[in-house]
């Protein structure tokens, strides 16, 4: 089993010299390189808009080019990019992706959504109707960018474009590995049904996510799997808390309120809190609220080492993949999420990585009949025909004709003003010849 660290860059007020997104953001990347070195196998970085507090993560795709910058082995996820064209064009999503995963050396996993919170589809004018509908659409044709050259162009339902060659083309081949967030037993249906890796934001019994995980691999394995992307990207991942502490006592001291925190974050923007943006305090209310929540202790990835390695045991028995922690929850502090980083690597992690190559290999061989059978069931975009390329011409040829010709048809565009370097060379060199000829 894997194992991945969650950013959602949470902060919780009051916000201060002390505590503030610049220093949220220095600590969050000194943990990564330190995950880098210690063997974690992923850290994720969620997008978010709005959501004081609960997550100070607008632009994940900056910090994760840090990252790739400053790391050599652990992979970089976006769970997720918010899909729906009003959050994220696909093209900007498949460029900005294929340029990651070609500065990290081919280490992104590609973590896609539709977004659910109100203030977030809302404060991008994203219709909740229609934003599965859009994910698809926007998920699909930015793996058909990444693939094609040229992409043919396309006329969707939420959006239109030409004949383009979409560049760079990312480090993996065919795309990064395509992953979708879920929080129920449908939604993992439907990543297994696209051919694509599920991460799974709920929180789950060990006995729960033995039957999820059994019904994903049914659905890969059947008929139902018709690829989203270009490949089939086969794995579950599910979350849980994170603090490790050879006295059980101390590690539920330091990190069950951050864990128990991002539930109750969670739930006030997905489902029960009333919010006015900058006047709310969301941790004021945590605090009036979390003697009525359950306790936090064995069970979860909160524990000592023994107890968290018997934990994660039953979920790499239930056929779980990854494991992602959360260990920037809350108030936790930086120093006690690095300490107990450190125990997790020494103690805990060597356990679950003794046998993965080997777990790998069986996987990837049980699956690969049933993967072939799922990629020659995609319905794939049609490329450009043979001879049929459009020619797109500059606007500044229609304004020089516009002065050789009156009567021509001109589009004006403030790009025209480069004429200033008027003709062609090639035209000019040919004119030239003909001259000299003459």
């Amino acid at each position: 089993m894997k194992f991945g660290l969650l950013y959602e860059m949470q902060l919780p007020r009051p916000w201060d010299e002390e505590r503030n997104d610049h220093q949220l953001l220095k600590e969050a990347l000194s943990q990564v390189e330190l995950a880098d070195r210690l063997g974690f196998d992923y850290m994720w970085q969620n997008e978010h808009h709005f959501l004081e507090e609960y997550s100070h993560s607008s632009a994940p795709e900056v910090f994760l080019g840090l990252c790739a910058r400053n790391t050599t082995q652990i992979q970089l996820g976006h769970a997720v990019v918010l899909s729906p064209p009003g959050y994220n064009g696909s093209i900007r999503v498949a460029e900005r992706i294929a340029t990651l995963d070609l500065v990290s050396d081919g280490r992104v996993a590609w973590g896609t959504g539709e977004s659910a919170s109100r203030m977030e589809l809302e404060g991008f004018g994203v219709d909740p109707e229609q934003k599965k509908a859009m994910w698809h659409e926007g998920t699909e044709q930015a793996a058909n960018m990444m693939v094609m050259e040229p992409y043919p162009g396309f006329e969707g339902e939420f959006f239109t474009m030409p004949c383009r060659n979409v560049l760079p083309k990312p480090f993996q081949k065919p795309h990064p590995p395509i992953w979708v967030a879920c929080s129920r037993m449908e939604t993992i249906h439907a990543a297994a049904r696209a051919g694509i890796g599920a991460l799974t934001f709920a929180f789950v019994s060990p006995e729960q996510a033995a039957q999820w995980a059994k019904e994903y691999y049914d659905i890969i394995k059947s008929e139902e799997c018709v690829p989203i992307g270009h490949a089939v990207n086969a794995n579950i991942a599910m979350c849980t808390g994170f603090s490790v502490h050879h006295d059980q006592a101390e590690a539920i001291r330091r990190g069950a309120d951050g864990f128990r925190f991002f539930g109750y974050s969670l739930g006030h923007y997905y489902v029960y809190g009333d919010h006015k943006p900058s006047e709310t305090n969301i941790w004021e209310r945590f605090e009036e609220a979390k003697d009525a929540m359950p306790e936090v202790g064995k069970g979860s990835g909160i524990g000592t080492p023994e107890q968290v390695r018997e934990h994660l045991q039953q979920f790499a028995d239930a056929g779980v993949d990854q494991v992602i922690f959360i260990q920037q929850g809350g108030k936790n502090t930086h120093a006690h999420i690095c300490e107990a980083m450190e125990l997790f690597a020494d103690e805990v992690m060597p356990h679950f990585k003794a046998g993965e190559a080997e777990r790998e290999a069986k996987k990837a061989e049980e699956l690969a009949p049933y993967i072939e059978a799922a990629l020659a069931r995609k319905t794939r975009l049609a490329p450009v025909a043979a001879g049929a390329l459009p020619t797109v011409s500059p606007y500044g040829r229609n304004i020089m004709q516009a002065d050789q010709d009156p009567e021509a048809e001109t589009t004006h565009h403030a790009a025209a003003d480069i004429t200033v370097m008027t003709r062609d060379p090639l035209e000019k060199k040919r004119r030239g010849a003909a001259d000299a000829a003459e």
